[in-house]
């Protein structure tokens, strides 16, 4: 089916105009958009997160996205660095449809290392919103202004990683006003990044305990399932077990496994060769991207 491509501009009383956004104020009068305008309205996933996100965000947002896209969900995202671009990129691998919430003007790509989701949302494989006038540049007011747009839009919200504050944990409560269904990836108490996720969670959101269990609520909220199997849960070794918990330097790592220090050295550089573990500027180690969508890897 062809897409109609084009730009459009219109105001709260055209008929173009969201009914899921009648609840913002006044302060938002008109509505740009570049891309396929029918995309705005089917149901959608909003994936959001911190910019500067872990593996661990950056992992879970990809599978989100990936799966939203093979159960024929549009996803929403604010096409910021970390979560937000990852999540719309993966959606674009898997075949499909998202929708970019911009804070500037809907012609203007920001941040630029997200400019080729920004390309493809354009070219008809999603759409561009924003409230802000054709060309506007980046506004500290108008971000704010994008979460509310960004909750109102969607069916339902993930949240992968968020600190407190932020403008991620406001955009899940400003969902939950909504009566919007909220699903949060559980952290570690000890990353600044989990703190709002797991806040969520203490506030009933829904807990993503797995990629089946994520995949179950998109069923459960959509009417919609991936005609792909999820397939088995990834087998971990002992030590990308300890660093998915928390990243450790090496003699930390030697002592929680009761191994020997070199055994543990040698498997850390095997495992970075492999691109399973990524070492960090304090010398701990975290597990990385792939070690967390890896199917197999091997016990240490």
């Amino acid at each position: 089916m062809t897409k109609h491509v084009s730009s459009a501009e219109f105001g709260r009383e055209d008929q173009r105009w969201p009914q899921c956004l009648q609840f913002l104020d006044a302060s938002y009068k008109r509505m740009y958009t570049l891309g396929c305008l029918d995309i705005l309205y089917k149901p959608s996933l909003a994936i959001i997160g911190a910019r500067h996100a872990t593996p661990y965000g950056i992992a879970v947002a990809q599978m989100a996205g990936r799966i939203a896209a093979q159960s024929g969900i549009v996803v929403v995202s604010g096409g910021a660095m970390g979560v937000d671009y990852a999540a719309g990129k993966a959606a674009l691998d898997a075949g499909g449809e998202i929708i970019i919430v911009s804070g500037c003007g809907a012609d203007v790509v920001y941040p630029r290392s997200s400019e080729d989701i920004f390309s493809a949302a354009q070219s008809g494989r999603g759409v561009i919103v924003s409230c802000e006038p054709w060309h506007q540049a980046p506004r500290r007011y108008a971000f704010p202004k994008r979460n509310q747009i960004i909750a109102g839009l969607c069916t339902s919200l993930i949240v992968t990683e968020a600190g407190m504050p932020s403008g991620t944990f406001s955009t899940a409560q400003t969902a939950h006003e909504l009566s919007k269904n909220v699903y949060a990836a559980p952290g570690s108490i000890f990353s600044p990044q989990s703190r709002g996720t797991n806040r969520l969670i203490e506030l009933n959101s829904a807990i993503i305990s797995d990629e089946v269990s994520l995949e179950t609520l998109i069923s459960i909220d959509f009417g919609k399932s991936r005609l792909i199997s999820s397939g088995d849960s990834p087998v971990r070794g002992r030590i990308l077990e300890a660093l998915v918990a928390n990243p450790m330097r090496p003699d930390e790592l030697a002592l929680r496994l009761d191994k020997n220090i070199l055994t543990i050295i040698r498997t850390l550089s095997e495992y970075e060769a492999k691109r399973l573990v990524k070492r960090l500027p304090d010398g701990r180690y975290s597990a990385s991207e792939q070690s967390y969508l890896s199917t197999y890897c091997f016990d240490a």
